[in-house]
């Protein structure tokens, strides 16, 4: 009789997982316990909510590891990218989605598959039983009580760290007397970002509120550790006061058309519906109080009468210490009918986490069919990720990681048509990485297809 595969949870990793297992023939049965609970940071019902972002980050991948793992997924027949692209946004280079749209448009699809289920309710611990295979989901928010669990069982061998929303304003409400639309260097389309500017001594002037204004509180047993690809914008700025001007306020290739005056920072917007009706404050994540967000970010020029249909907030995230608790194909070590997968394993961002699902899903089908499963390349965007999760010999420095070429296998140079070795720099270097991914990759995929 052919396993049925249980999901807990369906964020972006779960549904992910979910979509591989069904589309191969097999019965999914999702656990999901919203909308009887919610975690911290989730508002909305449907599955793969997107909460600190309504961006998946750039889509070129020519030149970018991120965008290089969209193409790998697309080629992969991904069910959070095919969703991305139908709810895409403007952005630029980047693939930005309506968030509402893209978590309706995976809701419905999983829930329309014949072969999949939805239960609603909350695991509350692992499951002792070894006849079926899980996969475990719930992402960095796991509840205490699943994650007490989890803990139990792996002997505390986890990490913790906690990362934070940007707030997003309505967009009439923006002034565009000193607002204007361009995207830096005039990539993508004018309209994909809305830029303020700020003086020297209105940006000294925000940064000073922004280090005195009030912060939300942690329990005195809490220890905070940042994913640094997701500071606040006040920790940013408490490691020097001009570290924004060479961050998410970086006044390069933009030209104010209301000054002749090069402005000293810039803060930008991001579309974050499809509508166009709200716009998201780029990389504003904060921990301030709303009443603190609301007076410190009217201070930026053309925001003073902002109206912000969400504040920014902060939520702790929980991972796994996935090298030494789980195998190659994501299973635990300890009951091997258990896999994990998304941000619980140590991956961060939304795609990464999609891309474990994959995986995780891909594994665990192969497994209910009884056939051997096929690691991805090393040299690809799966492949790193995986490693990056998976290889003990990362043990002791093992830390939340973005897909990032620094991750993927080294390429030193080439070898030139007069036999002579040349060393690969620059964006040459980022296209040979994902040259070489592109091809590498075409293998596992005729060897995965379902």
């Amino acid at each position: 009789m052919q396993k049925v595969v249980h999901i807990i949870g369906a964020g972006l990793a779960g549904s992910e997982a979910a979509w591989q297992i069904a589309k191969r023939g097999i019965q999914v049965i999702i656990h999901e316990m919203k909308p009887l609970k919610y975690s911290a940071a989730h508002k909305n019902q449907n599955f793969a909510e997107l909460v600190c972002s309504n961006s998946l980050r750039s889509d070129d991948f020519e030149h970018n590891a991120v965008g290089l793992m969209h193409q790998e997924m697309r080629l992969a027949e991904s069910l959070i990218i095919q969703c991305a692209d139908e709810a895409k946004v403007p952005a630029g280079g980047a693939l930005a989605v309506d968030r509402n749209l893209f978590s309706e448009l995976v809701t419905a699809k999983l829930k329309n598959h014949p072969l999949i289920t939805t239960i609603n309710e909350e695991i509350t611990c692992l499951p002792s039983h070894s006849d079926e295979l899980y996969i475990i989901a719930t992402g960095p928010l796991t509840s205490e009580s699943l994650c007490s669990s989890i803990l139990e069982k792996i002997g505390g061998q986890s990490f913790s760290f906690y990362d934070a929303i940007a707030p997003v304003v309505y967009k009439d409400s923006i002034d565009f007397t000193k607002a204007w639309f361009q995207s830096r260097y005039d990539k993508g389309d004018k309209y994909d970002y809305i830029n303020c500017p700020l003086s020297q001594e209105q940006y000294y002037a925000f940064v000073e509120a922004l280090l005195s204004a009030e912060k939300a509180e942690f329990h005195d047993w809490e220890q905070v550790h940042y994913f640094d690809g997701c500071l606040p914008i006040e920790v940013m700025a408490e490691r020097g006061t001009e570290t924004l001007v060479f961050g998410p306020m970086k006044p390069v290739g933009l030209t104010n058309p209301h000054s002749s005056v090069k402005p000293y920072a810039v803060v930008q917007l991001r579309q974050d519906n499809k509508e166009d009706t709200l716009r998201n404050i780029v990389g504003f994540q904060t921990k301030m109080k709303y009443g603190a967000q609301k007076q410190v970010f009217q201070m930026i020029p053309g925001l003073e009468n902002a109206e912000f249909a969400r504040f920014g907030g902060i939520h702790k995230n929980t991972f796994i210490k996935s090298p030494v608790l789980l195998d190659k194909f994501l299973r635990l070590r300890e009951q091997p009918n258990i896999r994990f997968a998304g941000q619980i394993t140590g991956c961060e961002g939304y795609i990464e986490s999609a891309a474990v699902g994959l995986l995780a899903g891909y594994f665990a089908a192969c497994e209910a069919l009884s056939v051997a499963a096929v690691l991805p390349p090393k040299t690809t965007a799966f492949g790193s990720m995986l490693t990056h999760i998976t290889d003990d010999t990362n043990i002791e420095n093992f830390q939340p990681m973005n897909i990032n070429f620094g991750i993927f296998p080294t390429i030193q140079g080439e070898i030139t048509a007069n036999g002579k070795f040349k060393k690969i720099k620059g964006m040459d270097r980022k296209t040979a990485y994902c040259h070489r991914a592109l091809t590498d990759i075409q293998p596992w995929l005729k060897e995965i297809a379902a």
